[in-house]
């Protein structure tokens, strides 16, 4: 469903701040795999998942999404077939519409737009069925203004948006670190619920080592720019955290010291 072929991006080049961000950089996705990414700050994730949804343009390599070259694609074309939630919650809503308002934004993307006025009876039945899903009561506040609900309750709406129209892979940057640690335990099974029913291939950004242990079927580290761990299936479950720094030091050849990658 992805593959990334020898990505490299360095930012400020030529210049005293010149950062080698990835450095010849593969990551193959198959259909339905959900890949949690882990490392320390710097270690090049996020410019991984911009450079894949074409908010950054790689200095070299190829990104293929589902056999199509995207590799040049402007954002708003890769937009179509990506969904993504970032670690801010108010990224992903406007906070002035209505819940109703902002589930149709998600709904209609990609689609012809006529010129019937409002939301139709079988769209209210559709949002309210999806948002029971959430189990957070907003299938009763369809009017309600987004900018009225709690952090959690947005960044769980961020996600039915995201994916109310199945995107071909679905970007997590961070999506709960912003949130308590009961919301974000509860945003993060809503997420396994969502990407399980939709059989939806993930990326999914943490510095939680318990999560990224606990969620999806592969787990990557970064670390300066490159792949230095890639582990799945039983090998993937039977991690704990211990084994995740020793590795982490093995690979990289000094300690984790990265504070948020060792306390989340």
């Amino acid at each position: 469903m992805l593959k990334l072929f020898n990505i490299n991006k360095t930012f400020n080049a030529g210049t005293i701040n010149e950062k080698k961000v990835l450095v010849n950089f593969d990551l193959h996705l198959h259909p339905e795999d959900f890949v949690t990414v882990i490392g320390g700050n710097g270690a090049g994730k996020s410019t991984m998942l911009n450079i894949i949804a074409g908010v950054h343009i790689s200095d070299s390599g190829q990104v293929i999404l589902d056999g199509q070259d995207i590799t040049k694609d402007p954002e708003y074309v890769r937009a179509k077939n990506l969904g993504r939630v970032f670690q801010d919650p108010m990224m992903g809503t406007a906070a002035d519409m209505g819940i109703e308002e902002n589930l149709a934004m998600a709904y209609r993307r990609n689609k012809k737009r006529g010129l019937s006025w409002g939301i139709s009876h079988e769209e209210r039945v559709l949002y309210h069925e999806k948002l029971k899903i959430l189990d957070l009561g907003l299938e009763n506040r369809l009017k309600s203004k987004v900018g009225l609900l709690s952090g959690g309750q947005r960044q769980a709406l961020t996600l039915l948006m995201a994916t109310l129209q199945k995107p071909k892979l679905l970007l997590l940057d961070e999506h709960t670190a912003a949130l308590d640690p009961k919301t974000a335990r509860r945003v993060l099974q809503i997420t396994e619920e969502i990407v399980t029913e939709n059989k939806l291939t993930t990326l999914m950004v943490t510095h939680n080592m318990k999560d990224a242990i606990r969620y999806g079927n592969r787990l990557i580290m970064m670390n300066e720019g490159r792949i230095i761990y890639d582990v799945a299936g039983e090998e993937k479950r039977s991690l704990r955290v211990e084994d995740l720094l020793k590795k982490f030091e093995s690979a990289s050849g000094e300690a984790a010291a990265n504070d948020r990658m060792i306390l989340a």
